[in-house]
């Protein structure tokens, strides 16, 4: 899934870097991911810790770490996924809304927005009649948001819909499924505001890895929540925002006074910050608010990032940026 900020190219990078830190043994220690996203770096630590907690504000968040971290035992998936590819499209909310049969907005092809209301609409038929548990529920739904947003009409965000359908939202959906690595161990996975929650948990490892810039994820990735939740609103403007919450990470005035509450609250013996060179926060603010807590270091690395452009094609520009990984031991 193209996603902003993704930790895909940095996960051996963070691990390493942990491991170093913390010592090459973790599999006494609980990890947590705090604002885990597509759930990348909580998925390269599964396997090696005791337990994951994954928690993300945004709803399709925690329905894709629901999965990946939650999941943790095999679940017998291929009799319902072929279900949903064989499933005739139905005049849905996804349709009626995004596609331009139903509105003029075009977030999809007419015939994919078809069969994601028919297949969402089925998951939710199975679940209200007892036919799957949450572990299936839930990998049928990864399955579905991760399928969808290959054949997406936009430029990797949800912010706004392409003109044209390109070609990849020209190909016919097919439900793929969201495979999970599976442990012994369970897993913790939450859908909470962090600052909430870091009350009520505690752990060895706490990452972070918070939204950098003033880009709120409630509003680039609106669709998946709407394909997740399956609920009823009114779409609003040009782009058919649903209602969003809005971080006060995104927010000059608010950001480090919640981060500084975030670190004073954690009951957990090493911290790290995963954060860039262009975020909202300095180096040296960051620091600043640290050291008050314990021992501080930091690492970083130069890799290159890769952003949309503002044509109609998916094309990307890579930019190089510097991760800087900040580190507390409490």
């Amino acid at each position: 899934m193209n996603y902003i900020g993704s930790k895909y190219k940095l996960s051996d990078f963070i691990k390493t870097s942990v491991q170093t830190i913390v010592g090459d043994s973790l599999k006494d220690k609980v990890f947590c991911d705090l604002f885990a996203g597509t759930g990348i770096v909580g998925r390269n630590f599964k396997t090696s810790v005791k337990q994951v907690i994954a928690n993300d504000l945004e709803y399709y968040s925690y329905v894709l770490n629901r999965n990946y971290i939650g999941n943790h035992l095999p679940v017998e998936f291929s009799g319902y996924i072929t279900k949903l590819n064989l499933l005739e499209g139905i005049e849905g909310f996804v349709y009626k809304n995004y596609c331009l049969g139903g509105s003029n907005r075009q977030y999809f092809s007419n015939q994919n927005g078809l069969k994601i209301d028919a297949a969402r609409l089925q998951i939710e038929k199975w679940k209200v009649s007892d036919e799957i548990d949450e572990n299936m529920y839930y990998f049928l739904l990864a399955s579905l948001l991760e399928s969808a947003d290959k054949v997406a009409n936009t430029a990797s965000v949800y912010g706004a819909y392409l003109k044209k359908l390109k070609k990849t939202a020209q190909k016919e959906l097919k439900i793929v499924p969201a495979n999970f690595e599976t442990t012994t161990n369970q897993h913790k996975v939450y859908n909470q505001d962090s600052n909430t929650l870091i009350h009520i948990i505690e752990g060895d490892i706490l990452y972070l890895d918070p939204p950098y810039n003033a880009r709120q994820y409630g509003a680039n990735y609106h669709m998946l929540n709407t394909i997740a939740k399956y609920d009823t609103f009114v779409p609003a403007g040009k782009t058919g925002l649903r209602p969003y919450e809005r971080s006060d990470y995104c927010k000059k005035g608010e950001v480090t006074s919640v981060f500084e509450e975030l670190v004073k609250n954690a009951k957990f013996n090493y911290i790290f910050l995963s954060y860039n060179n262009e975020g909202l926060m300095k180096e040296e603010e960051i620091r600043q608010i640290m050291k008050r807590y314990g021992r501080y270091d930091l690492v970083t690395t130069a890799y290159q990032r890769f952003k949309a452009d503002k044509t109609e094609n998916r094309n990307h520009k890579a930019n190089a940026t510097t991760e800087y990984l900040h580190i507390l031991e409490k």
